[in-house]
C-alpha cells in the first residue's frame, strides 16, 4: 500500500460537551487551542485533514488541507462523524479521533499503518482491560454500508459497529510499548479530566 492509503485523518468535534461545561472543541491551554495542537500533530502524517462539527461556521478552512463539514445526520453521536468522514475520506484508510484527545502519538499512529499495510482487516482497534477503544484508530472507507445500516436501524453504539466489522486489535503489551500510561487514549471529558491533563504538561 502507498501512501495515499493513508491520506486523511479526521477529528470529531460534535459532542454536546455537557459535563465539560463549555464547548470542548473550543478548549484552549496556555493559550493555545487543542484542536490546533491536534491539526499540527497530524499534518505531519496526513495530508488531507477534515473536522466534522456541530458549528462549522465557527471554522475557516485554511490553506493547508484542512476541511470542514458538519453533521449530515444529526443527534446520533459519534457514529454521524464516523459516516461522515469516511463519505468524505481521500483514501481507504482514515484515523480518526476526537477534539477531547490532545495526545497524538505518532509513533503509534506509524505503527498501525505498517499493520493495516500487511493485511486486509477493515479496521484497527485498540483494545485494554476487555474494552476496545474506538478512537486513535484507523477505519476503512469499505465498512461505510455497514455503518449506514446501523443509522438506518437506529443503532447508535461504536460498540456495535465493531462487533460486525471485525477489526484488528491491538492488544495492551504491544499499546505499552507506545504508550506506557495510555495517554494517547485520554479524554477531557470533565474539568477533572482538564484539570490532570494540565498537571502533566508542568
Amino acid at each position: 500500500m502507498n501512501a495515499d492509503v493513508f491520506k486523511t485523518a479526521v477529528i470529531l468535534a460534535g459532542g454536546k460537551s455537557s459535563r465539560m461545561g463549555f464547548d470542548k472543541q473550543f478548549l484552549r491551554i496556555n493559550e493555545v487551542r487543542i484542536m490546533e495542537k491536534l491539526i499540527h500533530e497530524l499534518s505531519k502524517e496526513f495530508e488531507d485533514i477534515i473536522i466534522v462539527t456541530n458549528k462549522p461556521e465557527e471554522y475557516k478552512a485554511s490553506e493547508n488541507g484542512i476541511r470542514i463539514i458538519s453533521d449530515e445526520i444529526k443527534e446520533i453521536g459519534p457514529l454521524s462523524g464516523i459516516y461522515g468522514g469516511l463519505k468524505e475520506s481521500k483514501s481507504k484508510y482514515v484515523y480518526f479521533i476526537a477534539c477531547d484527545m490532545p495526545n497524538i502519538n505518532l509513533n503509534y499512529i506509524k505503527y498501525i499503518k505498517k499493520v493495516l499495510t500487511n493485511s486486509k482487516a477493515n479496521a484497527c482497534v485498540a483494545k485494554r482491560e476487555g474494552k476496545f477503544e474506538p478512537f486513535n484508530a484507523f477505519y476503512s472507507i469499505d465498512i461505510l454500508p455497514k455503518v449506514e445500516k446501523l443509522i438506518s436501524l437506529n443503532r447508535r453504539s461504536i460498540a456495535g459497529l465493531i462487533d460486525i466489522i471485525e477489526p484488528i486489535f491491538i492488544e495492551e503489551n504491544v499499546l505499552k510499548k507506545y504508550d506506557y500510561s495510555f495517554d494517547m487514549f485520554m479524554n477531557l471529558n470533565s474539568k477533572e479530566d482538564l484539570e490532570v491533563y494540565i498537571d502533566k504538561q508542568l
